[in-house]
């Protein structure tokens, strides 16, 4: 394979683009006729190309994404053109690679199909991503507050001021301290069922130049966060909204962690938790009477 050869290889993709102009073109057409072997590398390339544009589309865009695609493009800037000299620079740096990267077909069919695999997964991931955002408002400084509260908390970041497991205890505790009353609900004590949760402590936490409370739980030995404070501080938004028994609860997924915020007579809540079914079990915290299951059953997605 002589210098020119190389050359000659490192161009036919902007060939077959028709990238070449004037000399360059020129230059290339003449070099085939009296080299075959870059004859028949031209004819392969050619050929995959060809194949390659036979099989789309893959999928057939709605008349609605086609339509925003063409008002997105419309609208951005004129691309910036390499100048002459620099695109001849890069192909002469890139000449050793290039004569070096042609692999047997079925490796290089094997690398073509893992690309348009990788293309198609980031193409659907992007408008899922785009959908969601969507559907659902970003989540609320006051929901993400309380995650980070409920992380630094499993990270021993962040000790209790009060150990305690009366909620009379607590919610005393908190007078004075905070510039609401809270009242923390005992459905434990009151309906004789058994336990299904722990009450550990609490303590003040820092949102908005004031405090909020802070109440921690445990549910079989997995953490659950409350955060209380006045509605004139955060009210609940963003996420997906749910409606049971009159009130507008709005779910949230941060940091795989299930957030719920609502609020009702005045304080806006945030409950934090990894348990599953969305999360509706670490309502038992404040509704674990048998009165409350159709509350805690109606916290089902709302249909949009």
């Amino acid at each position: 394979m002589t210098n020119s050869c190389n050359q000659i290889r490192a161009q036919m993709a902007f060939y077959l683009d028709d990238e070449l102009h004037n000399g360059e073109r020129g230059e290339f057409e003449a070099h085939l006729p009296v080299c075959a072997a870059c004859r028949e590398l031209l004819d392969q390339e050619r050929l995959l190309i060809e194949q390659v544009r036979a099989s789309r589309p893959l999928y057939t865009a709605a008349p609605e994404l086609r339509e925003r695609i063409t008002q997105i493009m419309s609208a951005a800037p004129e691309p910036h053109l390499a100048s002459q000299d620099l695109r001849q620079r890069i192909q002469q740096a890139l000449k050793p690679s290039f004569a070096s990267s042609f692999q047997p077909r079925p490796v290089r069919w094997l690398s073509l199909a893992a690309v348009l695999l990788a293309v198609a997964f980031a193409g659907i991931w992007f408008l899922k991503l785009r959908t969601d955002l969507h559907r659902f408002p970003h989540p609320s400084e006051f929901a993400l507050m309380a995650v980070d509260t409920h992380l630094r908390r499993i990270r021993n970041q962040l000790p209790l001021e009060i150990i305690a497991d009366s909620p009379e205890l607590i919610s005393t505790w908190f007078n004075g301290k905070v510039s609401f009353s809270l009242k923390l609900p005992n459905y434990q004590e009151s309906s004789g069922q058994e336990k299904l949760y722990h009450l550990e402590g609490a303590r003040l936490v820092a949102f908005n130049n004031d405090y909020a409370a802070y109440v921690a739980y445990q549910m079989r030995q997995r953490p659950i966060t409350l955060v209380v404070t006045a509605n004139s501080v955060a009210m609940p938004s963003g996420g997906e909204e749910i409606v049971s028994k009159g009130l507008k609860f709005h779910y949230d997924s941060i940091s795989g962690l299930k957030v719920i915020t609502w609020t009702d007579r005045g304080l806006t809540y945030a409950l934090v938790s990894d348990l599953e079914e969305r999360g509706q079990q670490s309502c038992l915290v404040c509704h674990a009477g048998t009165k409350d299951r159709d509350f805690i059953e109606g916290l089902k997605p709302s249909k949009r």
